[in-house]
């Protein structure tokens, strides 16, 4: 006869328990985006040259003023004009060694110049003897500040366009759209120019003509993704529930399509910065003296074929610096594609 006694014991409660044991606490949707764009080297490059140079723009007011790059020696033009980069150290095509306009040999223009021996130009001068260099640093500044000040714009007029017409759709969408159809069919320059010529020069206009030119790809972008959300459960329960549209449209939708809008805004950055370098470069641009990217390969390009330095410079800045958008932009994109394996 059995043992009343004996004390009962559940078989297999190790094993049932054991596929409910958390090994690791699960990874927040920001940190999941962080961890797939690691795996991109580039991408990774990209933000770091960019955070970088927004960090370098930020304190570089402090190195160097605008009104110290602008400013010039009128009796020392003679002196210090087109001098080609200078280094310091001997390096060769680095040395201030160029071969002059006219001349057959190469030489020393510094010297030729009479110029101080305690006075190195590390990227030249131009045809006023002003540092490139500083000019550089301004107008890469410059160029930043106008490029995100535009996006900013075109961020704002976007968004609020897009979920507009997304979520209230029927005819307002459909009025809203054929709006975006008309704007659409004339090219982005030739708005941006007719509007550069209406507002003038600065960097204020400027920021204007772009910003008002380069939300429609932005309102289009979040109007197809309003149109999908809108309909997806939790949406049409917070309907049921009396939620207001606006709060459905900010609270629920807005966060939900945040990663396309930040795709989108890596990718008008560089537009932005184009169209101001356009912009410049037919004297529609910022007012001189201060510089830009553009107004200084517009300034240089006269002398492209004597001094090629003057306009490569800042050129190269601007192809760098525009690149390395739309490289963080594509890792962006693959970071938060949801048909990644990560989910």
């Amino acid at each position: 006869m059995a043992d009343k006694n004996r004390k009962f014991i559940l078989v297999g409660k190790k094993d049932i328990l054991a596929p409910e044991k958390i090994e690791e606490r699960p990874l927040s949707f920001s940190k999941q985006i962080w961890q797939e764009l690691k795996k991109n080297k580039l991408s990774i490059i990209a933000l770091a040259f960019l955070t970088l140079l927004i960090v370098f723009s930020l304190i570089s007011p402090l190195l160097v003023s605008q009104k110290e790059a602008n400013s010039f020696n009128p009796d020392k033009v003679s002196t210090y004009r087109n001098l080609p980069p200078n280094s310091g150290l001997g390096i060769p095509g680095w040395n201030g060694v160029f071969k002059i306009p006219g001349s057959n040999v190469a030489s020393d223009v510094y010297k030729e110049q009479s110029v101080p021996d305690n006075k190195i130009y590390v990227f030249g001068t131009d045809n006023l003897g002003r540092s490139l260099g500083k000019r550089l640093i301004v107008g890469i500044r410059i160029s930043l500040f106008v490029a995100l000040a535009a996006t900013c714009l075109d961020l704002l007029l976007g968004v609020t366009y897009g979920l507009i017409s997304g979520y209230i759709g029927g005819a307002v969408d459909t009025f809203m759209q054929r709006i975006i159809e008309i704007i659409s069919a004339v090219p982005n320059l030739i708005i941006v120019t007719m509007l550069g010529l209406l507002f003038g020069k600065g960097i204020f206009a400027i920021i204007f003509s772009i910003g008002l030119t380069g939300w429609v790809a932005m309102a289009r972008q979040v109007r197809n993704m309003t149109l999908s959300y809108k309909e997806r459960d939790s949406i049409l329960a917070a309907k049921v529930l009396g939620v207001s549209g606006p709060k459905i449209a900010l609270r629920h939708i807005l966060p939900n399509i945040s990663g396309v809008i930040i795709v989108q805004v890596m990718m008008t950055i560089p537009s932005a910065i184009m169209y101001e370098a356009v912009l410049s470069a037919i004297n529609l641009g910022i007012k001189p003296p201060t510089s830009s990217l553009g107004s200084l390969i517009a300034d240089a390009q006269e002398n492209l074929q004597y001094y090629p330095y003057q306009v490569i410079l800042p050129s190269l800045i601007l192809v760098l610096i525009s690149l390395a958008f739309i490289i963080l932009g594509d890792g962006l994109r693959d970071a938060f594609d949801p048909k990644s394996d990560r989910y």
